[in-house]
């Protein structure tokens, strides 16, 4: 071996961020381990841990530099599994099973909207004209988002123990709408979209911190709460991009 030359092979700073993507997988294919069984509050939490993991591993990527067409794909199979597939199962076994006919198809239905939006992203990844994303917004809802808004009607009934909230002619509907919203073409807030005013910013942080306390205190409370403020904004969001959008229409006056 000559003087200098390095072992082929994969560094750590690119494996970093693809095993904190494996391990979301994994984490969130338990959760149809912990349905199966009936634990609905573990088979929820284990959606939640991998929703965490997914937001950090594109982060370590970006901060190690470690970035590859690789990780880009496995992290999109991991969404498929852990927020499409998982949800799905999750759902059929604790109430659609119990709708004659279509509790399946619907099932199967939630599964494909989340593999056609991740293999629209994918489609696009290298396309420079996204209008949305250049502007700093996500088209449609993405994954971890509609898996826990999927999962929403499950949180409310392990607060509230009503039995109407576990009724297939309920969540039927609700599952087909967040479906459709994942391969919408809607503008929903994305990190870099959402901008605090600098005499805001206390406040910011002080919801953040409201926020944690109350997930410790009383989890199910607290993600009811993420999931109820993310619908109330998304009638915000689409009203904001169109005055992007209507920015980036008015020509630029010469002087």
């Amino acid at each position: 071996m000559r003087k200098g030359t390095s072992l082929p092979g994969i560094s750590l700073r690119a494996l970093a961020p693809n095993a904190v993507t494996a391990i979301a997988l994994c984490t969130g294919l338990s959760g149809a381990w912990f349905a199966l069984q009936g634990r609905w509050e573990n088979a929820v939490a284990a959606i939640v841990v991998a929703g965490v993991l997914d937001a950090m591993d594109g982060r370590i990527a970006r901060m190690l530099k470690g970035e590859s067409r690789f990780g880009a794909e496995l992290d999109s199979l991991s969404d498929v599994i852990a927020f499409g597939a998982t949800p799905a199962l999750i759902i059929y076994i604790w109430v659609m099973q119990d709708m004659p006919r279509f509790g399946w198809t619907i099932s199967v239905f939630f599964v494909l909207c989340a593999a056609l939006r991740l293999a629209r992203f994918n489609a696009r990844i290298d396309t420079d004209d996204q209008p949305h994303k250049s502007a700093g917004f996500n088209t449609g809802v993405p994954s971890p988002p509609g898996a826990g808004l999927a999962l929403l009607p499950m949180l409310v009934w392990f607060e509230t123990g009503q039995d109407w909230v576990r009724d297939y002619r309920f969540i039927a509907p609700w599952l087909l709408i967040v479906a459709v919203l994942m391969i919408s073409n809607v503008a929903t807030f994305s990190w870099s979209s959402i901008k605090v005013r600098r005499s805001f910013r206390f406040l910011a942080l002080a919801g953040v911190g409201l926020f944690g306390a109350t997930l410790v205190a009383a989890p199910w409370v607290a993600l009811i709460g993420a999931s109820i403020v993310y619908v109330g904004l998304l009638p915000f969001s689409i009203f904001s991009y169109a005055k992007v959008k209507r920015a980036r229409k008015e020509p630029v006056l010469e002087t």
